[in-house]
């Protein structure tokens, strides 16, 4: 595996995220001034937002880690840290933020996570464009000590991505596209997400 030695970014940059806790904590306050995380404000984007709490919500309270990925984090040799660069309202990453979160908890401190806000870091966002676009969620994966670059995944599963590009292709609406996405979300039941997170982890060890 291919590790660049530069670090992704500061310290000082890291510590300054949020942890899992944190983030939803500034969601759920924006939520209460009818606001949600980056620059642009809306009545819609309030109501995405509220819906990706409650989709969170549901995931943390259900979600069920696949036995093999449970064993692969907790063996893992090394240290790293999981960026994850996110918003509130973005409703991928309401379905895959708690798989990411869950997976570091099963780590026994192997893996730490920190959050990132997208349009609060559009300088980090850029090196990881999806397509030419500033696709989120995003987990970069980085060494704990040097805090360079091991790889990266996201912005959904492969599956997902292929539908996303399909529905784009026919120009479907933004409400076309949320309603079979999040259908396929519903029926995937986190299962793709986990998958592709074993092969990654798999890959760490």
């Amino acid at each position: 595996m291919d590790i660049s030695l530069a670090p992704v970014l500061t310290p000082e940059r890291l510590a300054a995220g949020y942890s899992y806790t944190s983030y939803r904590q500034l969601i759920d306050e924006l939520l209460e001034q009818q606001r949600t995380t980056g620059p642009n404000q809306s009545e819609a984007l309030t109501n995405y937002t509220q819906l990706n709490v409650q989709r969170m919500s549901r995931i943390d309270k259900t979600l069920v880690l696949l036995p093999e990925l449970r064993e692969a984090v907790a063996n893992l040799a090394g240290r790293y840290v999981w960026l994850v660069i996110t918003e509130g309202w973005c409703g991928d990453a309401a379905q895959i933020v708690p798989v990411l979160e869950a997976v570091v908890q099963a780590s026994a401190g192997k893996l730490t996570s920190r959050y990132l806000l997208r349009d609060e870091n559009l300088d980090l966002m850029d090196q990881y464009l999806t397509n030419g676009s500033r696709s989120i969620p995003k987990l970069v994966v980085l060494q704990a000590d040097t805090l360079a670059e091991i790889t990266h995944w996201g912005p959904r599963p492969a599956v997902a991505q292929a539908l996303f590009l399909s529905l784009k292709a026919e120009g479907a609406t933004h409400e076309e596209y949320a309603e079979k996405i999040h259908g396929w979300y519903g029926k995937d039941k986190t299962r793709s997400t986990q998958q592709e997170l074993l092969q990654l982890v798999q890959k760490l060890t």
